[in-house]
């Protein structure tokens, strides 16, 4: 795979990091997750293809156990906001001068400089700092967050996970790391550079909600059908527009013009009233194989069982059923190829991975005996039954 031989310590943190780390793993690098001794398991579910190491860097052993990790690796990925890891004493300064290879990969809310550097936050501040929060929901509502997609793992993992393949990249000609400062705030608002880039073009210049690709147009956006299900519709062009009108049964001469702002909101009601007549499954019959720009809304339950989805092999199963996505993108000669096995327990590779970097089992055991260190193997499952007792699987 693309990243193959590369290794990563991931200090355990929410959603943003572990996806940065996981997205790493399926294409090939080795990613060691730090966890916090006491903790059970990854609240945010994106452990595939790691393995875990309980470590207390609250200890000043611990912090030494990460600093000889680190001084072996090629990336460490770190969730803290401004100043916690130069407090515990592993700021870049330090491990870069044990590891001039190392890259130092810095994933936080709002960067690690500035009036905010050091406060708390979550997707929708981020998002809401960025500026583009002031660009979505509907016309006369408040602005909404479209689930915590866009700065938690499109502006923060996915684009430290860009800046972390761009270091290794440079890394080839200088030989050295370098320190990564990935901002969601930033990387969010870096994403909307479209926005920005097309003001004069009057895409925006009505309120927010009433223009063409936020929800104003009514050849952009979603429609109820008669058995309270969804379409989507994208047909901006005119040649895709005509295909849309076609398959309404709408006659043209009748309408007003596609682009006629005015009109928007009454073509909107006359196309929904259409839309409301049938099924979805009526309308996918109608536009599949059109170009339309006609699609249904699937469910999580409906998506993995699409015929396009199957035919690409979009959506994986782990060995306990699971379902997930495929990684993308599909690279033609190395494919991510993403591991099918459980998520690993908290601390059930400890020993396993300071045994790979030189620890001696003497240390091992002392580091155990200190509670620097925990390990958890396979635990068996247990099962809550409605009598309260709890049974072994």
């Amino acid at each position: 795979m693309a990243l193959r031989g590369i290794l990563v310590v991931e200090l355990a943190g929410l959603a943003p990091v572990p996806f940065c780390g996981m997205v790493l793993a399926d294409f090939g690098a080795r990613v060691m997750r730090v966890d916090r001794p006491g903790s059970r398991y990854d609240v945010s579910g994106l452990a595939r293809g790691k393995r875990s190491l309980a470590l207390d860097l609250k200890q000043p052993r611990g912090v030494a156990v990460l600093r000889r990790l680190c001084a072996q690796s090629d990336v460490l990925l770190v969730p803290f906001r401004s100043g916690v890891m130069e407090r515990l004493q592993l700021g870049p300064e330090i491990l870069q001068q044990e590891n001039p290879r190392l890259i130092y990969a810095r994933l936080s809310g709002f960067g690690q400089s500035g009036s905010f550097s050091r406060l708390a936050g979550h997707d929708i501040n981020y998002l809401a700092l960025s500026g583009v929060l002031s660009k979505i929901g509907r016309s006369d509502e408040n602005p909404y967050a479209p689930l915590n997609l866009l700065a938690d793992f499109a502006g923060g993992g996915l684009m430290c996970a860009l800046g972390i393949v761009m270091a290794l990249f440079e890394r080839t000609r200088s030989g050295k790391g370098q320190v990564i400062d990935a901002s969601m705030v930033e990387g969010t608002a870096y994403l909307s550079s479209f926005l920005w880039k097309t003001q004069k073009l009057n895409l925006w210049e009505a309120p927010r909600g009433q223009n063409m690709l936020d929800g104003g147009a009514p050849f952009y956006t979603t429609y109820r059908t008669a058995d309270g299900e969804f379409m989507a519709v994208g047909a901006i062009e005119p040649q895709f527009y005509e295909l849309l009108i076609k398959g309404l049964g709408l006659k043209p001469d009748e309408l007003p013009n596609q682009m006629s702002m005015n009109d928007w909101p009454e073509m909107k009601k006359q196309f929904a009233d259409v839309f409301a007549k049938k099924t979805k499954a009526e309308w996918c019959q109608i536009f599949d194989g059109t170009d339309a720009c006609v699609t249904p809304v699937l469910t999580f339950e409906e998506v993995v069982s699409h015929d396009h989805n199957k035919e690409r092999g979009s959506f994986i199963t782990n060995e306990e059923q699971d379902m997930s996505p495929r990684p993308a993108p599909l690279l033609s000669d190395t494919p991510a190829v993403p591991s099918f096995k459980r998520d690993p327990f908290v601390g059930e590779h400890t020993e396993e991975i300071l045994k790979e970097f030189g620890f001696s089992l003497e240390e091992i055991d002392q580091l155990t005996s200190d509670k620097i260190i925990e390990s958890h193997k396979a635990c068996r499952k247990f099962i809550l039954m409605p009598t309260h007792s709890n049974i072994q699987t």
